[in-house]
């Protein structure tokens, strides 16, 4: 074993990381707000909340204190056979607050995405009229199970079951950025092949909603995604939001569709759903799409679940998260006008390109060397750099981001601009 390896946990695997060329992670005891407190002496920004599900802030003592208080009632009940006040509860609040009436659990964004394409496909099938055609965005994202692998870019993530995922048809994400003069037109472009590949039966058309995430936070405006859905109705599609990164009011609005003005089918919801606490999934859906699983036939029904659905202290969790979020709707509605005051002395840096915004994510692409992408090496350099300096950031290759929890005070954000400043001067 090389030196290198041995500074690593001999046991431990850990997520999209080659440990023969990553620096070995460094150990946190605790968190407190936007902060990571390490056995360094310096604590650490989280800028990004922890690969986006720490919305309030780490070991906030109200949702910490609510799962206690779950955990001394009920921590676990199989929920095929029993439901409980918690599960209840979030459920009215989520289905008066999306417009949808059916709410089905599992346990991350994946198995959300996941269920809501079975859910689809499924629903075809009920009603005596298969379809087959399932289209989704180049360049998206939506998890690492094998349906979401289908429908998310293929790359060099799922290259080695490229075999193994099924066919899905796709369309260019017309991403935009400030000053993008040209945007209107590769919407046309977009919309006319839309148009086409719907002429084909299609049982749902799939997008992240606004921001395409791991996909470099890639933004697109409300405008297209309303007329994507428009084809896709007048084509009897169903339309699916993923909302794992995006709901709980990281673009502005607690949903971001909303931004949109649409009204899906189904809805994709995780990470800050619970705060970012405990690992849990929704999926919402109108109640025309559940209606169609209900029947003496068994083969009507919707034979999916998982062992922790329904989880009473991620219930309880999510319910708390929701109550934070609805007595203080300004820390999320007003966080772009921070962003904004930062980006626009940012993005007149020469490193600089394709600055963007919108709610509490604040992106740029890096003007590098070489090919752009995830592999790029220029995000580690600047991501190190910025460890070193008290914040840490996790660039999608040369796109920089920044995704704070909402507690993070002025100080806190305007440190993460000037050590990302100071990066971008030092590459």
């Amino acid at each position: 074993m090389s030196n290198h390896l041995k500074k690593w946990n001999p046991h431990l695997w850990p997520p999209f990381t080659q440990i023969s060329s990553a620096i070995p992670p460094q150990r946190v005891h605790s968190g407190d707000g936007a902060l990571l407190l390490l056995d360094r002496e310096t604590p650490l920004i989280d800028g990004i909340s922890s690969w986006w599900v720490t919305l309030h802030g780490h070991a906030n003592s109200y949702i910490s204190n609510a799962i206690a208080e779950q955990a001394n009632q009920l921590e676990q009940v199989i929920f095929a056979d029993f439901i409980h006040p918690q599960a209840e509860h979030l459920s009215n609040r989520l289905s008066t607050l999306t417009g949808l009436d059916r709410l089905f659990f599992s346990d991350n964004g994946s198995t959300a995405v996941e269920v809501a394409l079975k859910i689809a496909c499924q629903w075809w099938q009920n009603l005596n009229e298969p379809r087959y055609q399932l289209i989704a965005f180049e360049g998206a994202y939506h998890g690492d199970t094998f349906g979401a692998m289908a429908v998310g870019e293929r790359n060099l993530f799922n290259a080695p079951f490229e075999k193994m995922l099924f066919p899905v048809s796709r369309l260019p994400w017309p991403a935009t950025w400030w000053d993008d003069q040209e945007i209107e037109g590769r919407e046309r472009r977009v919309l006319k092949d839309l148009e086409k590949l719907l002429e084909t039966p299609t049982a749902a058309v799939i997008f992240e909603s606004l921001v395409q995430g791991a996909g470099g936070m890639s933004m697109v405006r409300p405008e297209f995604l309303q007329q994507v859905e428009k084809r896709a109705k007048q084509a009897g599609a169903l339309v699916i939001t993923d909302e794992v990164m995006t709901g709980f009011g990281r673009c502005g609005t607690l949903f971001a569709y909303e931004q949109i003005g649409i009204q899906p089918d189904l809805v994709a919801l995780s990470k800050g759903l619970t705060g970012g606490f405990l690992p849990m999934g929704v999926t919402m859906a109108r109640e025309e799409i559940f209606s169609a699983f209900i029947g003496e036939e068994a083969n009507l029904t919707f034979w999916h679940g998982h062992s922790f659905t329904g989880n009473p202290l991620g219930c309880a969790a999510a319910n708390a998260s929701l109550d934070l979020l609805e007595e203080s709707p300004d820390q999320y509605k007003q966080f772009e006008s921070r962003h904004k005051h930062y980006m626009e002395g940012l993005s007149k840096h020469s490193k600089v390109t394709k600055p963007r915004v919108k709610g509490t994510i604040a992106a740029f692409d890096m003007r590098v060397d070489g090919p752009e992408g995830y592999l790029n090496k220029a995000g580690q350099a600047i991501k190190s750099f910025a460890m070193k300096n008290g914040v840490f950031i996790r660039p999608l290759g040369n796109v920089v981001y920044l995704l704070p929890p909402l507690c993070i005070n002025d100080s806190q954000l305007e440190q993460c601009y000037s050590v990302i400043k100071e990066g971008l001067d030092r590459l």
